[in-house]
């Protein structure tokens, strides 16, 4: 695949992650997106439904990976980077799920900054942003 190409695809991949983020209220159901954006510390639990809660922010944390796995493949094309990343981000998801429901199960308000965090991993591309710049500081010392 040309060059080109393959740099308007990793744009168009770029593109759908800002498009998740931007349409997270419309796609996903998440009472903690109003929740975290007020001032949450002096605020009590927001109702939830926990197995749909579960589902959409998997599903979210899905369509994040495979649209990073997409960035990372066509910009370093190295098929052994990719079943890493796919590993680390299997890792990840299990690792961060654990918490996630805790916190989600049994809320506590001195917990709210650190599930806040938690979550953050989960919804947002954060695997990108550290597997990019490594991968690459490792292709140049390879």
């Amino acid at each position: 695949m040309p060059k080109a190409t393959r740099y308007i695809f990793v744009v168009i991949l770029f593109l759908l992650l800002v498009a998740i983020r931007a349409f997270e209220d419309i796609l996903f159901y998440d009472p903690y997106l109003t929740f975290f954006e007020n001032d949450y510390l002096y605020m009590d639990n927001p109702r939830r439904e926990v197995a749909k809660l579960v589902f959409f922010t998997s599903l979210r944390y899905l369509l994040n990976t495979l649209a990073s796995l997409g960035i990372l493949f066509l910009i370093f094309n190295d098929k052994t980077i990719i079943k890493f990343s796919v590993l680390l981000y299997a890792i990840a998801y299990i690792a961060l799920l654990i918490p996630f429901l805790y916190f989600v199960i049994n809320p506590k308000q001195e917990d709210y900054y650190l599930f806040f965090n938690v979550r953050r991993f989960l919804i947002q591309p954060i695997g990108l942003i550290v597997l990019l710049p490594a991968f690459y500081y490792y292709k140049l010392n390879r």
